[in-house]
């Protein structure tokens, strides 16, 4: 299975830098489903040109949590948050949960180009033979709780 949706964000000294970035590779994100977090999706929508990018709320408001949800329910293959580690941000402990949920799920993640780079030239993403594995939580979903 190849990647067939990414979910972009970035934090505001980051925006260009992956709105860039993505401008750069848009044939690769072609036909890609995109989501981005708020005022990220703005900005991609209007220098890509597409209409189709699922637009959530901006991080602060909810929106990386509802990136989160989008990867628990199994919708969301990649994650690139190009994210400022010189600035301090209010809603860290959302960002936080969106890298463990992330991390929770297998979902590869790309904080920076470099590593964006990598993941988006790897093979694994055209791959149609490639299955990455989805944890198997049915012990701790199937658990006997006691009061």
């Amino acid at each position: 299975m190849a990647v067939a949706s990414v979910a972009l964000v970035a934090h505001d000294n980051k925006k260009q830098e992956l709105v860039d970035w993505v401008a750069e590779n848009n044939t690769r994100f072609a036909n890609l489903t995109l989501y981005a977090t708020g005022t990220t999706g703005k900005l991609l929508s209007e220098r890509l040109k597409r209409d189709d990018i699922t637009r959530l709320l901006s991080g602060p408001l909810g929106g990386d949590q509802q990136i989160g949800a989008l990867i628990a329910e199994g919708r969301v293959d990649l994650l690139v948050f190009f994210w400022d580690p010189l600035e301090p941000q209010p809603h860290d402990p959302d960002i936080k949960a969106l890298l463990r949920i992330a991390a929770l799920w297998n979902i590869p993640v790309a904080c920076n180009r470099a590593t964006a780079e990598f993941i988006l030239t790897s093979a694994y993403m055209t791959d149609d033979q490639h299955r990455p594995r989805r944890p198997d939580f049915s012990d701790y979903t199937g658990r006997t709780v006691t009061r």
